[in-house]
């Protein structure tokens, strides 16, 4: 077995295995556990880098199996794979540390960080998958990996949330189902490697192919959260705030989104889901959710369910760059897929600081808090201004580009939408952030476990990473290598050429 075809499988079985053994451990174990997810974690980060290079110099990652006639299990290293499998290896790395913190003197943590490793495996093989068939077995393997997280406190409203997003994912996974075994029936077993497979089919199937899109698009939406698929989130945010951050920044919301940029790129093609006319509504259901999420995060006093409504916004710009016809439109929409995830890491990071802290969960109790844990708050304020769109931050590089991918397509209304969008960004982060700094300090309740100044050192520097990043990423976009500048080498090499 070459080198070719075993790092992917390596990347896979870092996390499987890891989760094997922490299943195992007794709970009093905290030492040996927190080693082998961080041994775990820097094993994934380092396979990841080495595929990322020679994809870089173009180099075939990857495997085949066929299980039955015309059905195979695959694995593919594309450039795409490796803009989400880089963006959860290190983030994944980053929520590990912040996890270990949080959960520092928690019950049941074994099956805590089982589970978190077979979410971080399952993402991982979501991102590797090399046709349809092996993106939706890792598809419901993140499902079911992820529900224990989420009921993890085992309170009546984290099984109540519990409910609702198995409901929901569930449901979403047979419409996926569906339409793979309808488009499976009508074209056979399509590689996400050969782009356009669906253009030879006869024209009378096209009524059929605009129905499995839909299908296909509505499995897909209940993870991306697309209105009105999204009622799950906001309800799951009652899980650890480590949780949030994965459902939110790394795993879940984003396998949604990739799988769409998937349908669309690699199994129609742009042009040919264009000529089906199904690119247009798909746009405008995004832009719907932009503003819809908007707007609900403005009606929010709890910090984590304004931050949940924040991500049905947001997540939906990688929808929207996907339906917006045109090179500069679809490197819009991918840079977003690490932009949003390392700004919104931060600010789920940052609420899981005041709440561990200062006992902090809505939205007037943070009257002060800048003063009180400024590194913290400092982090938070960047994210902020990021998601509203401040130069020279990442979320102001997505608006950009996206902005003029659509100038350059003639869709002048997504103008309109972004900035209607920026404008609610900022009304719902601007008063936050005007709290934290400018209100006399609130009276907390509770001061915890860690002193005077700050938090613990595990939950402090993963958000100050991320926040460093977020302006990093912006300040050096143009240089090789920065998530701009990759999603520039997924639409030159592999969707517009």
């Amino acid at each position: 077995m070459t080198q070719l075809v075993l790092i992917p499988i390596l990347a896979l079985l870092s996390s499987m295995l890891a989760a094997v053994i922490i299943f195992a451990l007794p709970e009093q174990r905290h030492r040996l556990r927190t080693g082998i997810n961080l041994l775990a974690a820097l094993i994934k980060v380092v396979l990841v880098g080495v595929m990322t290079w020679g994809v870089i110099h173009q180099l075939d990652y990857g495997l085949s199996y066929e299980i039955l006639p015309g059905v195979s299990f695959e694995l593919q290293a594309d450039a795409l794979a490796m803009m989400f499998a880089g963006l959860s290896a290190v983030l994944w790395l980053l929520t590990t540390i912040y996890a270990v913190g949080y959960l520092e003197d928690s019950p049941n943590r074994s099956r805590f960080f089982g589970f978190f490793s077979l979410c971080v495996a399952s993402t991982m093989g979501i991102a590797l998958a090399g046709n349809l068939f092996t993106f939706f077995l890792f598809y419901e393997m993140l499902t079911l990996s992820t529900y224990p997280l989420v009921v993890h406190r085992g309170t009546e409203k984290a099984l109540q949330a519990g409910r609702n997003y198995i409901i929901y994912t569930l449901s979403g996974g047979a419409a996926l189902l569906l339409g793979m075994i309808w488009l499976q029936g009508l074209a056979g077993d399509l590689s996400f490697q050969e782009i356009g497979q669906l253009v030879d089919l006869n024209e009378e199937l096209h009524s059929q192919l605009i129905m499995i899109f839909v299908l296909l698009v509505a499995g897909l939406g209940v993870k991306a959260a697309l209105f009105p698929l999204h009622g799950w989130l906001p309800q799951a945010m009652v899980a650890p705030a480590p949780v949030s951050a994965l459902l939110h920044a790394v795993a879940v919301v984003k396998a949604g989104a990739f799988g769409i940029v998937r349908v669309v790129y690699d199994l129609y093609g742009i042009e040919f889901a264009a000529l089906l006319g199904v690119l247009e509504p798909l746009g405008w259901l995004a832009a719907f959710t932009i503003i819809y999420g908007s707007v609900r995060a403005l009606a929010q006093t709890d910090l984590k369910r304004r931050l949940a409504f924040s991500t049905v916004s947001q997540v939906s710009y990688i929808v929207l760059g996907t339906a917006v016809f045109g090179p500069v439109g679809t490197v819009g929409g991918l840079v977003h897929l690490l932009h949003q995830g390392i700004m919104k890491i931060t600010l789920f990071f940052c609420a899981g600081n005041y709440a561990e802290t200062l006992g902090i969960h809505k939205i007037h109790e943070l009257n002060g808090a800048g003063k009180r844990m400024p590194l913290t708050s400092t982090a938070f304020t960047l994210a902020a201004f990021g998601m509203i769109g401040v130069p020279p931050l990442a979320g102001f590089i997505t608006k950009w580009t996206l902005g003029t991918g659509a100038l350059n397509v003639q869709m002048e209304w997504v103008i309109g939408v972004l900035l209607i969008s920026s404008l609610l960004n900022a009304a719902y982060f601007l008063p936050v952030i005007h709290r934290l700094w400018f209100q006399p300090e609130y009276d907390w309740s509770e001061q915890r476990r860690w002193g005077k100044l700050e938090t613990h050192s595990w939950l402090l520097w993963p958000p100050l990473v991320t926040a460093v990043l977020t302006l990093l990423v912006g300040l050096f976009a143009a240089l090789p290598l920065s998530p701009l500048s990759w999603a520039k080498l997924i639409a030159a090499r592999e969707y517009l050429p």
